[in-house]
């Protein structure tokens, strides 16, 4: 059965526990496979498209929660702004009774001679505006569960106010509290007699509101790299019509094959080709590069970049959600959404949390009490472990992390594509570098040509010319380029066929002609004369890449094509030494082009005359040899490739086939990208284990200490509010990586137009 995706927003999850229930809701539902991330508050649903949206969100709502189609939700921005609102107002009143019931608390416990006729009631009237006004989110949840039989962390939450309130309202008229100030102060101190909680339940309040306060801004934060994103496309496009008249229409409306204008200042609606003008083009949105790239007829433009100077007629190739930037979104959208196996199991954790510690505090309870410990002691234990537990962090560890990484990374011009990205970067020893497109620029011109006594150099270049213009290669278009240029209008060759990693063969005037390497002309019958063998190996020696050209079963002649090493090349080199990385180079050229080109830039293993079918074996090759083997290409023949490697980083300069075999896309036309984002998953990665062991090692060693009656509630609430706030703090600190770290951190920090960008930033 057909399936398809869908990506629905979430209301009311407040802890990771309410995410785990709603995905065990989800996936109940035959042949639906759900992921909900309670950081970004959305579910991702793989469902029959016999399953209807209005089901998903009946399941979710039957739970308790609310849910609507995430295209359809309002802007996250905003809604991240009404929350945080709502946590304000509820966390200044908070603050403004807490104080005073805190101060007013200790004053008549430690002086009782200065307790006055009605002190109890002026305690409860600075408490209940507290505990039940501004508590009243941890109510209304802990209520909405209660009745679809549900336990979350607003349950602990509410049910250790209302207990603390409870028991002290109990103290303060039904026991006798005495009058010796030690006395007092031992019942404060140690829970003895009839403990008084208010305060407890004021700063259970106040603390847990001002960490949920701190949470929605992080998340806010984290999250505004991608909104910014999704926002850089054009909301409305000016349409050229065949009469050449223009209108504006919206964005969504435009299609394939459409002819647009885009004038300076303006937004490019969708990727295309520029068939008139010339413009300096303001990339930063996409690649987070502050130099802007020129843009003229026959270049490809990219949907989300801004026209800076020139007026561009382009004709629109990809538009609406078949956009690269649509598509790097739902890439990152889908990686933020996956799950790592240990994260799995700390949602597991989560799902069964709160119900053992419902029942652990009523054992800690019934234990103290058994055990002789006066009332007041053994419900202070019971309170501390009730509110110190937290299976928010557990939730927290990853999807905090992935989406303050994937954020920054997206600014930086570095799509994440998973969490199998993050672990293979820790275990990768070598990088696994193709030539041409990576290492050097792809550009590609022709630097000479030499003929054998007979032929001239016009019609050798017209043949060769003829055959090539109708391949993609790079080597084919800077020869049929430079024979255009020369000869003037090449002749079509009938009958063409590309030999993948050989060259080409096509018929022209009734002769056969074959372009392409040595091996390919001599398997054809073709002798190569030794002066021209002598001029080729010349030429390679000196990094040239040779390609011959014959007809009639005999070598006419050779040209020398020259590609440019990218000036990046060689620090991105030095850059993967500095993490440990052992640089190759792999290419299909000859061996002493390759030596020349890995001479340039740095590198001393070089893998040369491989076979697009051949890199594959290689990547396996080495792996064999015990190697981790991350490869880094661009064209549709590193695809399988990239697949093959433990780590695939593709260069978005690149083709749609090599991205998405890709576990890592890099969008900035600077090979030192490649290090950045082998530092930038490696550091995401350590970010997500300190995560999941301080949660781990929190809940672990805080329960005990709690039913031991070592932590006072009033610690125990502070501790378990800084356990979220440690996790979103500590993944937040992924947003302030920067380019070039580690031996090279003087680099120039990637400024584009982002704001987020800041030279300021220090390195991660």
């Amino acid at each position: 059965m057909p399936t398809r995706e869908i990506e629905l927003s979430i209301d009311g999850m407040s802890c990771a526990a309410c995410a785990v229930r709603i995905e065990k809701k989800l996936n109940k539902i035959g042949d639906v496979s759900a992921t909900v991330n309670y950081a970004t508050a959305t579910a991702r649903v793989t469902a029959p498209s016999a399953v209807p949206v209005q089901a998903l969100t009946t399941v979710i709502e039957a739970a308790g929660y609310s849910a609507r189609d995430a295209s359809e939700a309002a802007d996250d921005g905003q809604a991240a702004e009404r929350d945080t609102a709502y946590l304000r107002r509820r966390l200044i009143l908070a603050l403004v009774f807490f104080v005073p019931l805190t101060d007013l608390s200790l004053l008549l416990s430690l002086v009782p001679a200065d307790r006055f006729p009605g002190w109890q009631w002026a305690l409860i009237t600075c408490a209940a505006p507290v505990a039940l006004w501004a508590a009243w989110p941890f109510h209304r949840a802990a209520l909405a569960n209660a009745r679809h039989g549900a336990a979350t962390m607003d349950t602990l939450v509410s049910l250790g106010i209302i207990a603390a309130c409870g028991w002290s309202v109990y103290a303060m008229f039904a026991l006798d509290r005495g009058t010796d100030g030690e006395s007092v102060l031992r019942q404060l101190m140690h829970g003895s007699g009839g403990g008084i909680y208010l305060e407890v339940a004021a700063s259970v309040t106040t603390f847990l509101l001002a960490g949920r306060l701190y949470e929605a801004r992080a998340r806010r934060t984290a999250g505004a790299a991608m909104r910014e994103l999704a926002d850089a496309g054009a909301r409305d496009v000016c349409l050229l019509e065949t009469d050449g008249t223009e209108r504006q229409i919206p964005a969504g409306h435009l299609r394939p094959g459409d002819m647009f204008v885009v004038r300076p200042g303006e937004t490019i609606a969708a990727d295309g080709e520029v068939l008139f003008g010339q413009t300096a083009v303001d990339r930063s949105m996409m690649t987070g590069e502050s130099v802007p790239a020129e843009a003229a007829e026959g270049d490809t433009v990219v949907g989300g970049t801004i026209v800076l100077t020139g007026r561009l007629v382009v004709r629109a190739v990809k538009v609406g959600p078949d956009t690269q930037l649509a598509q790097l979104i739902r890439l990152v959208e889908r990686a933020q959404a996956e799950k790592a196996a240990i994260q799995r199991l700390a949602d597991r954790i989560c799902g069964v949390f709160v119900p053992v510690v419902l029942s652990f505090s009523v054992l800690t309870l019934a234990g103290w009490l058994l055990a002789g410990s006066p009332a007041g002691h053994a419900v202070s234990a019971a309170l501390a472990v009730l509110i110190i537990a937290c299976p928010c962090a557990l939730g927290l560890a990853t999807p905090a992390a992935l989406v303050a990484a994937s954020g920054r990374g997206a600014q930086l011009g570095i799509f994440i594509k998973g969490y199998q990205a993050l672990e293979s970067s820790r275990s990768v020893d070598t990088v696994v570098l193709d030539k041409t497109g990576t290492v050097t620029t792809g550009r590609m011109s022709l630097t000479g040509v030499q003929t054998i006594a007979g032929t001239e150099r016009t019609e050798l270049l017209r043949y060769a010319g003829g055959v090539e213009q109708a391949s993609e290669h790079a080597v084919a278009a800077a020869i049929s380029a430079a024979a255009q240029a020369e000869a003037g209008p090449l002749p079509q060759a009938d009958r063409f066929t590309a030999l993948p990693g050989l060259g080409a063969r096509g018929v022209i005037d009734g002769h056969e002609v074959v372009v392409g390497r040595g091996t390919l002309l001599t398997e054809r019958g073709m002798e190569i004369p030794p002066g021209l063998a002598r001029v080729c190996r010349e030429w390679e020696q000196a990094g040239r890449t040779t390609v011959l050209i014959g007809w009639d079963d005999a070598v006419r002649g050779a040209v020398a094509v020259a590609d440019t090493v990218k000036p990046s090349a060689a620090a991105a080199v030095a850059e993967l030494r500095g993490l440990g990385l052992h640089p190759v180079l792999l290419t299909g050229d000859n061996e002493a082009t390759a030596r020349a080109v890995a001479a340039a830039i740095g590198i001393d293993e070089v893998i040369a005359g491989t076979l697009p079918v051949g890199k594959a074996a290689v990547i396996a090759g080495l792996q064999a040899q015990g190697r981790s083997v991350a490869m880094v290409g661009d064209g549709v023949n590193d695809a399988p490739a990239l697949a093959e490697a433990r780590l695939g980083l593709a260069l978005g300069s690149g083709t749609d086939v090599a991205m998405s075999a890709a576990d890592l896309i890099l969008l900035r036309d600077d090979l030192q990208v490649v290090a950045d984002a082998i530092r930038l998953a490696r550091g995401t990665f350590r970010t997500i284990r300190r995560n999941l062991a301080w949660a781990f090692g929190y809940n672990l060693a805080a329960l005990p200490l709690a039913a031991l009656g070592l932590l006072n509630p009033l610690v125990a609430s502070a501790a378990m509010t800084l356990s979220s706030v440690f996790v979103v703090w500590n993944s937040l600190r992924l947003g302030r990586f920067r380019v070039g770290g580690g031996t090279h951190a003087g680099r120039r920090p990637v400024a584009g137009r982002n704001p987020l960008s800041r030279p300021e930033w220090s390195s991660y």
